[in-house]
């Protein structure tokens, strides 16, 4: 018995040897245009671009498969940002994939109306609903990104779209990327 155990945990050792020189010997470096374009998108995972999420959208306009003019949630500051990193032309946001929003939504459940079906849930991209199986469910509005997938799956249409509108408490100032230098009076 004991010689099964010292023989597994040599094999062992050497598997974890020769993953670990594998993991560094055959390291897979990211693309870092990729890198810089996911983290111009708005991280909602909405999927409207028709791409599986930001990072899939970045990936494709990185290879050249897709315009920089597909993000309704990013609007007209992801296109500018987006053109000037990729020295291309600004484009009018593509009507396809949506319309730019005046201000941010969230999702909110009606309680009482809620089955506890939980199609909400699976479909939820960034698990901003809780619930269990047959119980109510609940939006936690601070992780919600607004993109809405939650509300095609629900058969008992308890899940409504609120505009989160600017308060004190929510408000963030949206400052651009270079400070306006005002040319000089000659």
């Amino acid at each position: 018995m004991l010689t099964v155990i010292i023989t597994l945990g040599v094999v062992a050792v050497i598997f974890g040897l020769i993953l670990g020189y594998s993991a560094i010997r055959f390291k897979v470096e990211g693309d870092p245009v990729v890198d810089q374009i996911d983290a111009i998108l708005p991280q909602t995972q909405c999927g409207q671009c028709t791409y599986p999420g930001c990072r899939g959208y970045a990936e494709a306009i990185a290879k050249g498969e897709a315009d920089i003019n597909q993000c309704p949630p990013g609007g007209e500051t992801t296109i500018i940002a987006l053109a000037k990193l990729l020295d291309v032309e600004v484009k009018p946001l593509n009507g396809e994939h949506g319309e730019e929003k005046l201000y941010p939504t969230v999702v909110q459940i009606d309680e009482q109306s809620c089955i506890g079906c939980t199609l909400c849930i699976q479909a939820c991209p960034v698990d901003a609903i809780i619930g269990a199986a047959k119980q109510m469910h609940t939006v936690v509005e601070t992780v919600c990104t607004g993109c809405n997938l939650c509300i095609p799956p629900c058969p008992v249409d308890c899940i409504h779209i609120i505009e989160v509108k600017p308060t004190v408490r929510n408000w963030v100032a949206a400052f651009p990327a270079e400070p306006f230098i005002a040319p000089h009076a000659q």
